[in-house]
């Protein structure tokens, strides 16, 4: 089960600066527009600490963590949707993640060119927002040239998409993003079939100065709210911390926060807000010989968990037996849990909780 989390922003923000601090790939990041061309990949670790404290539990040999994908894709300017700079490029492969990370730029570093010539977060927010609107209107506007003929034939459903559509290209056409239109179940079902850009779920990270990391500035503050009105999140980060955290051993990473005032590095607030972000959950299987987290889409029943695991667990699938993390650390182990009473069994119908631990029976 893959899930695609892209990085974007205006060139020379810090994008490739966090994927390699993500990554650990060592992608190139320089301080000239589209150092990134074709998009860098790299699958990341969720960190997760209830992971390790079963693990911790049962001494297992070993802990396989629930991962995520990132995707570095290449700066961004303006007129993108016209093909300016690498604009078609970075539009087809905004196409194929799920959620969009978008960086943005809230330090002053002399020696670092910005394309605008100054620092202006909301002005670099909408600039992306405004290149995937008028993407997003152009294929709008190609559905409503096919779109409007069905409907005066009588094609069946074909006027409740035409009215969909008008309603989309006004929203667009006011310059809001597609994922900021209520919809109701129809419209909902009719925006999934029409891919649109501006659709995908947004989550904001400023990248601040590290001197910055606890304070935060006036520019953070601003983004903040504008995330705020648009119901998206916002992880403030140091791109230039992270970068040195990556090169460092455990030991000196714990030190290095410590002296920062942090309790943990940011990646690890991007990376949880990024699964969140694209309605994720995990659940455990928990065991000596391995302890792992799963993933699977907020809502999903126990078959469908259990198909994450094998497609015969899914065919098979007779019961899945049940406790949370945190009664299961309580108990200690297994057996004193199913003395007490807390080890339950569930049937198909039951849907999966964020911190299940799970034994599945099947039968093939």
């Amino acid at each position: 089960m893959g899930f695609r989390c892209g990085i974007v922003g205006l060139p020379n923000v810090g994008k490739s600066t966090i994927f390699n601090a993500l990554t650990r790939a060592g992608i190139e990041s320089a301080n000239y527009p589209f150092c990134t061309i074709e998009p860098n990949v790299g699958m990341v670790p969720v960190p997760d600490q209830r992971l390790d404290k079963l693990a911790d539990m049962v001494n297992t040999k070993n802990k396989v963590n629930a991962r995520m994908e990132f995707v570095d894709i290449a700066g961004l300017v303006s007129g993108a949707s016209q093909g300016e700079g690498l604009g078609n490029q970075f539009l087809g492969h905004i196409r194929q993640v799920d959620a969009i990370a978008h960086v943005i730029r809230c330090f002053v570093d002399d020696n670092i060119v910005h394309v605008g010539e100054s620092i202006d977060p909301l002005r670099d927010r909408d600039i992306i927002n405004t290149e995937l609107i008028l993407a997003d209107l152009e294929s709008v506007r190609k559905r409503l040239d096919k779109t409007r003929p069905q409907a005066k034939s009588g094609q069946k459903g074909a006027r409740e998409q035409l009215a969909f559509l008008e309603a989309m290209e006004k929203h667009l056409d006011h310059g809001l993003p597609a994922r900021t239109m209520e919809l109701d179940d129809t419209g909902r079902e009719l925006l999934r079939e029409l891919f649109l850009l501006s659709a995908k779920p947004v989550l904001y990270v400023a990248n601040v100065a590290e001197a910055e990391i606890n304070s935060g500035n006036p520019w953070v503050e601003e983004l903040k709210q504008a995330a705020a009105e648009e119901q998206a999140s916002l992880v403030m980060i140091s791109g230039a911390i992270e970068e040195e955290l990556s090169h460092l051993d455990e030991a000196e990473r714990t030190d290095f926060l410590e002296d920062l005032g942090q309790s943990e590095p940011g990646l690890n607030r991007l990376i949880r807000t990024g699964y969140e972000l694209l309605g994720l959950i995990t659940f455990f299987t928990v065991g000596e010989k391995e302890t792992r987290a799963w993933t699977v889409v907020r809502g999903s029943k126990a078959p469908q968990a259990a198909g994450v695991i094998h497609t015969d667990f899914e065919r098979g699938f007779i019961r899945a037996e049940v406790i949370s993390w945190q009664h299961l650390i309580d108990c200690g182990s297994e057996s004193k849990a199913r003395e007490k009473g807390l080890m339950r069994l569930e049937g198909k119908d039951y849907t999966v909780q964020d911190g299940d631990c799970v034994n599945f029976r099947f039968n093939v």
